[in-house]
């Protein structure tokens, strides 16, 4: 009897789980990587549970988690990074929320990236710690075109490059920017810009620079919404407030928890 009670209890409990997970709302956007598979129960994919499901515990006050599990053909790389203007417990929520979801959409694909609006993850079986790669980069956009494309990018390219200044002086805690300008037309442009805060200055600069040069080729050239996102830094542009504000603040020293580096003989 106890027996049974134990495994209709376990059986409740999976179900709820599972039923938890297929009621959250899909991926804003997903990408599989190409760079090799796991097995169920292999090395590889004890080591991924390991480091997925303490991600929101781990992560600092600002949204921002990177960490390493393993060796060789073992090895997990994961890294995390919330939007600039979001609240830590709506941070926490939204990678609980993402990291099962990335799991289902690339089941047996070493290598993956996904989120929601306020947050964006990533694991791969490759060092992500110390590099600054920025694949894959991801673009979305809105079905509006701008009446006058060159004079509003221009205004847009103006705007994410004072964006940028701001974003790269920032602290070891938060790269990140927002603010608006006017076009042609006397319509507000709302951007933000972001780079995961563990980059260099240097670092940072190049990746926004070239996510941002990215959109030439892009189909969402011209139009009034539209964002470039990779792992490593994003930028987003809108014709209507999609930000918060932030208020600027010094965080104590040592809160930074950025790197874990775990590694098994």
């Amino acid at each position: 009897m106890a027996v049974h009670q134990k495994l209709q209890v376990f059986v409740t409990l999976h179900i709820y789980f599972h039923d938890l997970i297929l009621a959250q709302p899909d991926l804003l956007f997903s990408d599989c990587g190409l760079n090799g598979n796991y097995t169920q129960n292999s090395a590889y994919h004890n080591n991924l549970n390991t480091l997925l499901s303490s991600l929101s515990s781990n992560m600092n006050n600002y949204g921002f988690y990177n960490a390493s599990i393993g060796r060789n053909a073992d090895l997990v790389s994961v890294i995390v990074l919330c939007r600039g203007d979001v609240e830590l417990q709506e941070c926490r929520t939204c990678v609980n929320n993402a990291a099962p979801k990335i799991v289902r959409s690339c089941p047996v694909e070493k290598e993956a990236f996904g989120g929601y609006d306020e947050c964006m993850l990533q694991y791969s079986g490759r060092p992500i710690i110390g590099t600054t790669t920025n694949d894959p980069l991801l673009y979305m956009w809105d079905s509006g075109n701008a009446s006058k494309p060159q004079e509003f990018n221009r205004e847009l390219k103006k705007l994410v490059e004072t964006l940028r200044g701001q974003a790269v002086n920032g602290d070891p805690f938060r790269k990140y920017a927002s603010g608006s300008a006017t076009d042609p037309n006397d319509q507000t442009i709302y951007a933000l810009v972001q780079c995961t805060p563990d980059l260099s200055p240097q670092d940072c600069s190049d990746c926004l620079t070239n996510a941002y040069g990215a959109m030439a080729t892009c189909p969402c050239n011209g139009n009034r919404g539209s964002r470039q996102i990779g792992p490593r830094c994003n930028f987003r542009y809108q014709s209507y407030r999609f930000f918060k504000h932030v208020a600027s603040e010094s965080p104590p020293q040592g809160e930074l928890r950025c790197s874990l580096i775990l590694t098994f003989v």
